[in-house]
């Protein structure tokens, strides 16, 4: 196993090192909840900046035109569209990942009539699966876990590419191909995944993710939807909102869809936090992303093999069967991060037991997953955690 000596060495000739500038990062501070929350791109205020005093401040109302606010869910989905596989003209950003995942399922289940199923997994992050369950009890469709593998009387199936809680990676062409082999839809949630790895949703129907994790947008930054283009001109955005009509400004009395992906736009962009996600697009389009993979698998190596059977992994143990953050499991969990935290390592805690681990490879260096790994392995070793104090449960975990 490397030693802190050999870290520090890798993190000098390490290709993605540089990033790590355009962070800001809180000195003291091992972040490694990047799979939750992305740090701060540094350029970022500054762009909030702007939007706040050049274009509301000096513009007024004539930015949706000026400072191109208007077309942002569509300038900002060509931006992404790289980062998910996907072409111009075949993402839009706005809303909520639970919207999106709302305007997917909904279209998809219109474009499958007389089937009367939707697949989802327990083991989704739970509002992917609450929005299927309220979904599907408003049309009278059912549910069915993806455990049962039948898909022949299926409408449409969706399932995260990485598992929010142990980081289990899917096979996503196999999966991809064998839902549509039995004549449903794939729809795909890349929340956990995109800006962590390489990401290809493009034979899929429909993809949703979000931009706070790994992308860097910021808190509560806005969600994305992608929709093949085999399917735009006859899915239906059932969140018939008056961004998606063909002529906003015509205000008809009723709803006329636009053409394209812009029919999948519900609202008026929320303009703060797409400068914010734009800043962070700054970056992301200069980032070569088989590097990215290749650090996100070297880090999650070290992790892993520096923990050893301290604790329980519940990640595989395959780099290739993981995504960007590597997870343990431990009866007393939250009280242990709780500790961590106390520390300077910041991970985090999801129900009932399992410690997360994120591993963003743009600013996280070797060393600190080293020091981090140590850190816990102390905190362990000497039961820290059992200070009364790390048991009172916070609002977020």
């Amino acid at each position: 196993m490397l030693d802190r000596d050999r870290c520090l060495a890798l993190d000098a000739e390490d290709p993605l090192r540089e990033f790590r500038e355009e962070f800001v990062l809180p000195e003291g501070v091992i972040y490694l909840v990047g799979n939750s929350l992305g740090a701060l791109p540094r350029h970022a205020p500054e762009r909030l900046r702007r939007a706040v005093e050049d274009e509301w401040g000096g513009q007024l109302v004539g930015g949706w035109n000026s400072a191109g606010w208007y077309d942002q869910p569509l300038t900002l989905g060509d931006r992404i569209a790289p980062l998910i596989g996907a072409g111009p003209g075949q993402v839009v950003v706005g809303n909520t990942t639970s919207i999106a995942i709302h305007q997917a399922v909904s279209a998809a289940a219109r474009l499958r009539p007389g089937r009367k199923v939707v697949v989802s997994d327990a083991r989704n992050f739970p509002t992917d699966h609450y929005m299927v369950q309220g979904l599907a009890e408003s049309l009278g469709y059912e549910v069915r876990d993806v455990s049962e593998g039948r898909f022949d009387d299926v409408a449409a199936v969706l399932l995260s590419e990485v598992d929010y809680r142990t980081g289990e990676r899917q096979d996503v062409p196999e999966v991809t191909a064998r839902v549509q082999a039995a004549g449903a839809l794939m729809i795909w949630d890349v929340c956990h995944s995109v800006g962590a790895m390489p990401v290809d949703v493009s034979a899929a129907d429909f993809a949703v993710g979000c931009t706070y994790k790994y992308l860097n947008g910021g808190p509560g930054s806005p969600a994305f939807l992608y929709v093949n283009p085999r399917h735009q001109a006859d899915a239906v955005n059932v969140l018939s909102g008056w961004y998606g009509h063909a002529d906003p400004f015509a205000f008809e009395a009723g709803y006329r869809p636009a053409q394209g992906i812009r029919r999948f736009a519900v609202s008026t962009p929320h303009v703060l936090s797409f400068a914010a996600l734009d800043a962070a697009l700054d970056v992301w389009e200069r980032v070569p992303l088989h590097l990215l993979r290749a650090k996100s698998v070297a880090l999650g190596e070290l992790f892993a093999g520096l923990v050893g059977d301290a604790l329980e992994p519940a990640s595989p143990a395959d780099p290739e069967r993981r995504g960007s953050h590597v997870a343990f499991r431990h009866p007393d969990g939250y009280p242990v991060m709780r500790a961590l935290i106390d520390r300077g390592v910041h991970g985090d805690f999801r129900a009932p037991d399992i410690l997360r681990f994120g591993l963003a490879p743009l600013y996280l260096r070797y060393v600190d997953v080293y020091d981090a790994a140590r850190t816990l392995l102390e905190v362990l070793d000497k039961e820290l955690w059992r200070d009364e104090k790390y048991a009172r449960r916070l609002a977020v975990t």
